[in-house]
């Protein structure tokens, strides 16, 4: 890779992120290395410890399973970018237009395997892109197109928060109320989630990459995106009778069914930012009328238990990236990779 300042700043962000080892996230070496008396940055590794313990102390230690979105399915499939709408703004082999085969992981929020389908909570889309080149990207998702933390401070608190009273397996009132009133920027995706029920399938999902990225194209220029997957199925939610009557697990069921009919497709919109517009805060939307392209499409053609799925090894850590596309500054998406690691490290030392 060519020393250009675009790859300089990207080598500098990703060791100042990731220096608990990005190279750890898809092999049992990262346990090593974040064991290591040398691992550097002893406070941000004291904030993604910090993190996976606060998950652990809200659902219980589930060995060998992830400490978040922890219910889970696989499936695969392909991407096939759309080069003459990328290229003017990002050189990623992403968007070559030769098919790249895709792993794929759809799950729902909180440490809890055994979390109802139908519960108000978000949705989660993990993509491991397996790049012509040996390379890999991956791109990690939500079905809210806002997060609920501008800081890593406030992910910690509102798990911290939702921890169950031993007496009635249920949050706290007064904890949760405490944690929305000091924790203003939860409040958009707290509302999203109240006035939009959950989705019959993942197939009806949108998924969002909820932070700013950066596109660097082959002149080196650099742009601002935010991008969306939308499914070609249509946008669905489960009516407020259908969520009464649901089965505590059909969302496996529900994509099987589907997929028998043919493969399940979603378009990645990418959002041309301006000035002005966000690009550390993960809760703050950019305005509705910015210009979008249309830059491939993913399609998806099996699905599998978390038991057999091919995901189920992977660590989805989005600062995983081909070149062509750059972290920003974000604190939230800086955090992702340490804590992720964390995670991931923990799990496969339980076997």
């Amino acid at each position: 890779m060519a020393d250009t300042p675009e790859n300089l700043h990207r080598r500098n962000t990703l060791l100042q992120a990731v220096r608990l080892s990005v190279a750890g996230t898809f092999a049992a070496s990262g346990a090593a290395a974040l064991a290591s008396p040398a691992a550097p940055d002893e406070a941000a590794a004291a904030t993604a410890e910090k993190a996976i313990d606060t998950l652990e102390g809200t659902y219980g230690t589930h060995k060998g399973q992830r400490r978040n979105h922890t219910k889970g399915i696989g499936a695969m499939g392909t991407f096939v970018g759309n080069p003459a709408a990328a290229a003017p703004y990002s050189r990623s082999l992403l968007f070559s237009g030769a098919p790249i085969d895709v792993v794929a992981r759809f799950s729902i929020a909180g440490g809890n395997p055994k979390v109802e389908d139908k519960e108000k909570s978000t949705r989660g889309l993990g993509l491991e892109f397996r790049l012509p080149d040996g390379g890999m990207h991956h791109i990690t998702m939500l079905n809210t197109p806002m997060f609920f933390a501008r800081m890593p401070a406030t992910f910690i608190a509102k798990f911290a928060a939702v921890k169950p009273d031993p007496a009635t397996g249920k949050p706290m009132p007064e904890k949760v109320k405490a944690f929305n009133a000091t924790h203003p920027d939860a409040a958009s995706q707290t509302m999203f989630l109240t006035e939009h029920n959950p989705p019959p399938s993942y197939a009806n999902s949108a998924f969002y990459g909820i932070h700013t990225f950066k596109f660097v194209n082959k002149a080196n220029h650099v742009t601002l995106v935010r991008w969306r997957f939308v499914p070609r199925d249509g946008e669905k939610s489960l009516s407020d009778a259908e969520m009464a009557s649901a089965p505590d697990d059909f969302l496996y069921a529900a994509l099987t069914e589907r997929l028998k009919h043919g493969p399940v497709k979603w378009d990645m919109l990418v959002a041309i930012g301006e000035p002005g517009d966000s690009e550390t805060d993960p809760t703050v939307l950019w305005p509705k009328e910015r210009k979008e392209i249309n830059v491939g499409t993913l399609t998806l053609t099996s699905a599998a238990p978390p038991e057999t799925a091919a995901s189920n090894r992977i660590n989805f850590d989005p600062l995983v990236m081909a070149d062509g596309i750059l972290p920003t500054e974000d604190p939230i998406l800086l955090f992702r990779s340490p804590s992720y690691a964390y995670s991931y490290a923990r799990r496969q030392s339980e076997g």
